[in-house]
């Protein structure tokens, strides 16, 4: 058996990253049961990512097109388990949550800003040429 090869910090490493695993794709089900905005970019990105083979010439223009799209997604995890939180604590209007929010927001907005200007600029290039 592997694991009885194995030394007892490489077992429980192992078994660590199983369990991190694990969180995460409990993580990722939760986002999609629970985040309306994160199904919704989940739909854009299943629908982009197809194109942007067809619109990147090289393994560069495609890591940069669909990375742009997975940098979304993560900002949107991060805003809804930021939001998450700050329910948790208290549903009661307080500037130091509205602000939270409000900057983790901002966090997505400048994530699809950045996905906008990737995609824009990759475009207009083979546009150009």
């Amino acid at each position: 058996m592997v694991l009885a090869a194995m030394s007892l910090p490489q077992t429980l490493d192992v078994i660590r990253l199983l369990r991190a695993l694990k969180y995460s794709i409990a993580g990722l089900r939760d986002a999609a049961r629970y985040e309306v905005a994160f199904r919704q970019e989940v739909i854009v990105v299943t629908v982009l990512v197809p194109v942007a083979f067809v619109v990147g010439d090289s393994g560069l223009e495609w890591a940069l097109l669909i990375g742009a799209l997975i940098l979304v997604l993560i900002v949107e995890l991060l805003n809804s388990a930021l939001e998450t939180v700050v329910d948790r604590i208290g549903l009661e209007s307080n500037d130091l949550s509205r602000r939270a929010k409000d900057l983790a927001a901002a966090g997505v907005l400048l994530s699809l800003v950045h996905a906008a200007v990737v995609w824009g600029l990759i475009i207009f290039d083979h546009m150009d040429s």
